[in-house]
């Protein structure tokens, strides 16, 4: 399918010990920010589980002492203060973006918010143009803390609307009202903030055509300039997945969501929209996430957080997952990254086409090998690779292709 909502995961890969300093050898110091720098702040707090999460993500009953609300933005600072000395002499030449997310970063004061940002700035210092997101839940801002974030430097606010229905909302155990998302954009454009997106999940059971169209008509008039688009994936654990086991929910149609995705290409690519990643449209290039571009360029980010994942110079580690050990690792002194590893050339490999083929500008043809180039041909013929970009020497996915994406990045890849 081709949208597939993504956020730090609830499950942490394996790799080898990260020392307890977090030291990082002295060529990864030295490449840092070559293609880009970013942060990624996570703050893994919800008011409360929605039935298809899997993130790392906690409500106040789950969680223990040393790792609440109230201290949290005081133990991130730490961690960043860690991270400006492992970076030591060899920091990056500037901070280009900072995207919070989670959970729900806006369950933090908006003061806190600021003092995260501020710290950053402090650490490695803030480019002049640089993009700064938060992500929201649409029932935790006001038009008062939206200015205060404004105020404070946050250029970019994404919202989760999921669905304009009101029934599709209560199968994902989504709090706000169905016009509340709407209403939060249309506050955050009030307070300042240069970009909007608005998040919509499709494929949920029991939802229709017509309450995707009319989820699609209430973005399109909420005047964002940002929409992202993911297919409803039913994960291991969550409540969503035990119901339908249970066979209270059905499954989601692959079928379906299809549909819906075409439904999206054609409602926002009338409004104005252009598609820049499968999952992802845009009213302008201004408007493109500039974060997630680093994620997908393979660019380097610091990810501060419990669960966090960060790549520099070729390193990749994250963050142990609770936030109560993470909190009592950054007391210690210690870093508290759990595991890391460094991306074998074939392994970088295969990321970089997965990522970048799902982009409007492709990848080029002559970064495959011969078995690549032949599968690219292929999927060219059936008409998944559009034919002019082919014959100017890229692979970019048609709208069918869009569709089919996983099936293209494995016929590019050995």
């Amino acid at each position: 399918m081709p949208g597939t909502l993504v956020a730090m995961p609830g499950v942490l890969p394996e790799g080898e010990p990260v020392p307890r300093d977090g030291a990082l050898p002295a060529a990864a110091r030295r490449a840092v920010g070559a293609r880009g720098f970013g942060v990624y702040v996570h703050v893994p707090f919800c008011a409360s589980r929605c039935g298809y999460c899997d993130f790392n993500t906690y409500t106040a009953a789950e969680l223990g002492g040393g790792a609440g609300r109230e201290t949290y933005a005081d133990t991130v600072l730490t961690e960043l203060a860690l991270a400006g000395r492992v970076l030591g002499d060899s920091p990056p030449p500037r901070v280009d973006t900072v995207f919070v997310g989670g959970g729900t970063p806006t369950l933090l004061p908006a003061d806190d918010l600021a003092r995260i940002l501020d710290g950053i700035d402090r650490t490695w210092g803030l480019a002049a143009d640089a993009e700064v997101t938060t992500e929201a839940n649409p029932e935790t801002v006001t038009p008062e803390s939206l200015k205060t974030l404004r105020a404070a430097g946050y250029t970019r606010i994404s919202l989760g609307m999921q669905s304009a229905a009101p029934g599709v909302l209560a199968i994902l155990d989504r709090q706000h009202s169905a016009g509340r998302a709407t209403a939060a954009a249309l506050e955050a454009r009030d307070a300042g903030f240069d970009h909007v997106n608005l998040d919509l999940i499709y494929g949920t059971p029991g939802e229709s055509a017509e309450d995707f169209a009319a989820s699609l008509d209430q973005v399109v008039a909420a005047g964002v300039d940002h929409v992202s688009a993911y297919a409803l994936i039913v994960e291991d654990g969550t409540r969503l997945a035990a119901r339908m086991r249970r066979g209270e929910l059905p499954y989601p149609s692959d079928d379906v969501a299809a549909d819906r995705y075409l439904a999206a290409e054609a409602a926002l690519g009338a409004a104005g929209f252009s598609w820049y990643e499968v999952s992802n449209w845009a009213r302008s290039e201004a408007a493109r996430c500039r974060h997630n571009l680093l994620y997908w360029t393979g660019a380097d980010w610091w990810g501060l957080g419990p669960g966090a994942h960060s790549h520099v110079g070729g390193v990749r580690w994250w963050n142990v997952k609770h936030p109560t050990a993470y909190a009592q690792r950054l007391a210690a002194g210690e870093s508290p990254g759990l595991a890391r590893e460094v991306l074998t050339p074939d392994e970088a490999h295969m990321e970089d086409v997965m990522l970048r083929l799902r982009l409007a500008s492709g990848l080029p043809l002559s970064g495959l090998d011969e078995a690549g180039r032949a599968g690219a041909e292929r999927a060219r013929a059936d008409g998944l690779l559009d034919a002019d970009a082919y014959a100017a020497g890229r692979a970019v996915l048609t709208l069918r292709g869009r569709l089919l994406a996983d099936a293209v990045v494995r016929d590019l890849l050995p």
